[in-house]
């Protein structure tokens, strides 16, 4: 009752008098139970509302962030403001004063008491405070809290204590008061109405009434790894006897996350590897041939790699599942068009899904272009082993939908192009061979999972490409049902990008300066990208500002293109053809205007400059874009102010790329931003991007709309013990797919599915 008050103690002992009735002196609860009941007060109805903690298990696996200790037994001659102490002393006095809490407009007690070890006094101050009433005076206790002031002499308010037997000699005391003050304090994540200790007590007021906990972990890897069983890290993580047991509890936690993960993980590898899949072997003398000889590919030893690998894949009958990776201009999307065209000559269909209608339209382009008289396949001038290439997006016509579903279900559209309205069941594909997803970090899974489950039976070839260089940490966790290639080298050489920072706080004349140079670069015939956050000064911010990091608040003022186009033409370029592209547009504006762009600057309705959003940041191929000015760069994460940096010198000639931002020298914004601009190295930013950036947003947790299921793990520190699960939960699933011989680890799988939606892993 003195722990935990009048409402805990009666809720303790009501689960207690429960257990007795029902014949179970024992602890009874389960992972599942609600917290009320066994924590009394107000306290759960406070965590479901700070931290959505339900039940038993939810407050159990709200993991402690940190320890504390007391602090060393310290004299009382020696204390300093705001130390952590634990003093070891004789209660002096006890005083009650009356005073009126205003607040609740009622009488309340302020206890005050002092102290003494001999050489010094302290006063203990307790507002509203229960259980003083067993203090005497002479007694002998441990007190411990931080120290402050008050009327110039050192105090401590609510301080923790534990008195001592009165029969304690001196010695015997200080052992105590040395295992007192090293005992150590969990932190956990807390706030104001929900503070840490009122977490701490309610866990410890949990622990004793929760049965022991069943171990999914199999006892032959949690024997060779030299990891504790589950229930013991579980109530070791929350109330550990030494920082070393605090640190075995916590690495055994963070593996069963990384093993659930692997094992789900195996599972989907494994079954998709038995699922069968229509081989798709390359057919000498058809289309892909004659696209090689048409355009004189000559290509980068990386594609000639990587091809060769999604040749044999595609040649297969088990479904390739492959990623991708490549840094941009590396040339993946010629990769992607030989890989589609293997299919068509095999007879099938092939997908590409790219996450937005400007990015879709660019491909469609692009392919089409490449392709000649090979995309006109049964028209008149096309080539006679030619295909048709469909584009598919949710803003066309119905006119033009509905032809472009015909040459689908057809099979006269053997490569279609499109954003998420291909995922619709009003699509009908006569026989899809090869879905290639572009830019999967814009996807969520379940996405391509749709396309994947459309033919029953047997799944269509997968390959997923990705410009965003990736830790092989996070390969393993948010890729992990994927094999992983990597493309190197350019066909136009390493890109000659050189990046400034330009503070417009610190630096206005260097802004004026860019505005300068953009004209110097439009009179030499190159093109102008810039990118601004916003569509329009008028959009309201939803939120408090952050930067797109999320580790330092942001600005709060932000250029909108609208604004930033209009004044840039009655300004500083007026004598240039400024453009505007963004989100709000039609599909036909877009069209006009990426079109325009697109003709280059020598065309008489071309444009100079564009003024776009991040529709910009994927895929748009400008070989004559030379500058790109990114405003509000402090807004932008590592890996899009990459991206967004790669659509200029893509045809091997020097190109400028600017980071404007009002952060100043010295601010962490601006320090970041240096970091960007010292680096072309793609795999270096996006470690730096992955280390600021929350992991449960890199693993995708945040947008399933479920808590994370990663509570301890880290993707950048703990690798190992990633690598270990992996290897743990192949060799296990290969064995027994299904989890029949281990069924407290097949309840904790579709647990973790049924949270986490495993689609999104």
């Amino acid at each position: 009752c003195r722990t935990h008050g009048v409402r805990g103690w009666s809720a303790a002992v009501a689960a207690h008098l429960r257990r007795r009735v029902k014949g179970d002196s024992g602890p009874s609860l389960t992972w599942d139970d609600s917290l009320k009941g066994p924590v009394g007060g107000r306290t759960p109805d406070a965590l479901a509302k700070a931290f959505d903690i339900q039940t038993v298990g939810d407050l159990l696996t709200h993991y402690p962030r940190r320890y504390l200790t007391r602090g060393e037994l310290t004299d009382l001659a020696t204390l300093r403001p705001d130390d952590y102490v634990t003093v070891l002393a004789r209660i002096k006095s006890i005083t009650p004063h009356s005073y009126l809490d205003r607040r609740r407009n009622r009488r309340a007690v302020r206890t005050e008491l002092v102290v003494t070890d001999g050489t010094g006094d302290l006063l203990l101050t307790f507002f509203q405070a229960r259980g003083l009433n067993r203090l005497r005076a002479g007694q002998l206790g441990l007190f411990s809290g931080q120290v402050g002031t008050f009327r110039g002499k050192p105090q401590l308010v609510h301080p923790e204590y534990e008195l001592l037997d009165p029969f304690t000699d001196e010695a015997a005391g200080e052992a105590r008061a040395d295992q007192f003050a090293g005992s150590l304090i969990p932190v956990y994540p807390a706030t104001a109405k929900v503070p840490s200790p009122a977490i701490a007590k309610a866990v410890h007021m949990l622990l004793p009434q929760v049965a022991p906990l069943a171990d999914p972990l199999p006892a032959d890897i949690r024997a060779r790894l030299g990891l504790v069983d589950r229930d013991t890290a579980v109530r070791t993580i929350h109330e550990p006897d030494s920082r070393e047991a605090a640190s075995a509890a916590r690495r055994r936690l963070a593996f069963d996350e990384a093993f659930l993960l692997q094992t789900v993980l195996a599972q989907r590898r494994h079954h998709a590897e038995h699922m069968g899949a229509a081989a798709r072997p390359v057919v000498p003398g058809g289309l892909r041939d004659a696209f090689d000889e048409q355009s004189h590919l000559v290509l980068t030893a990386g594609q000639v790699s990587v091809g060769t690998r999604i040749e044999a894949g595609l040649a297969g009958s088990r479904p390739m599942h492959l990623l991708l990776q490549g840094d941009v201009g590396t040339g993946k999307t010629l990769v992607a068009l030989r890989a589609m065209l293997q299919v068509v000559d095999a007879g099938a269909q092939a997908v590409l899904l790219a996450p937005t209608e400007v990015l879709a339209q660019q491909h469609y382009t692009a392919i089409t272009r490449l392709l000649g008289p090979l995309a006109e396949g049964g028209l008149l001038g096309g080539a006679e082993q030619g295909t048709r290439v469909a584009l598919l997006t949710g803003s066309q016509s119905a006119a033009t939908r509905k032809r472009t579903l015909l040459d689908i279900v057809t099979g006269e559209a053997g490569i279609v192009v499109g954003t998420h309205a291909l995922l619709s069941d009003t699509v009908h594909y006569q026989d899809l061979g090869l879905i290639v997803v572009d830019e999967q970090h814009r996807f969520g899974v379940e996405q391509r999972s749709a396309l994947l489950e459309r033919i029953p039976g047997q799944r269509p070839h997968l390959l997923v490409m990705t410009a965003t260089p990736i830790p092989r940490t996070v390969a393993m966790t948010v890729f992990g049902d994927l094999d992983v290639v990597t493309l190197t080298g350019r066909p136009s050489g390493d890109p000659q990008i050189s990046t400034h920072v330009v503070s417009e706080s610190a630096q206005p004349t260097h802004v004026e300066r860019a505005w300068r140079r953009i004209a110097e670069e439009v009179a030499d015939g190159r093109q102008v990208f810039i990118v601004c956050p916003r569509i329009s000064a008028a959009d309201d911010e939803l939120n408090e500002p952050t930067d797109a990091d999320g580790d330092t608040p942001a600005l709060t003022t932000t250029h909108a293109v609208e604004d930033m186009a209009a004044d840039l033409s009655a300004g500083a370029l007026r004598d240039e053809r400024v453009g505007v592209l963004h989100g709000r547009m039609s599909a036909e504006e877009k069209d006009d205007v990426m079109g325009r762009f697109a003709r280059g600057p020598r065309a008489a309705d071309g444009l100079d400059v564009m003024v776009s959003t991040t529709v910009l940041e994927v895929g748009v191929d400008i070989p004559t874009a030379g500058v790109m000015v990114i405003m509000d760069a402090d807004r932008f994460g590592i890996s899009q102010l990459h991206q967004l940096r790669g659509r200029v010198g893509r045809d091997g000639r020097p190109a400028l790329c600017l980071l404007v931002t009002q952060a100043s020298p010295g601010q962490p914004a601006y320090e970041r931003l240096q970091r960007v601009a010292g680096t072309l190295d793609g795999a270096e930013l996006a470690r730096l991007d992955l280390e600021v950036r929350r992991e449960g947003d890199v693993l995708g947790a945040s947008q399933s709309g479920y808590r994370s299921s990663l509570r301890l793990l880290s993707v950048l520190a703990d690798e190992d013990l990633i690598s270990a699960a992996r290897d743990a939960a192949t060799e296990l699933v290969g064995a027994d797919p299904d989890l029949t011989d281990h069924p407290e680890l097949a309840d904790a799988v579709a647990e973790l599915e049924r949270r986490v939606a495993a689609e999104y892993l």
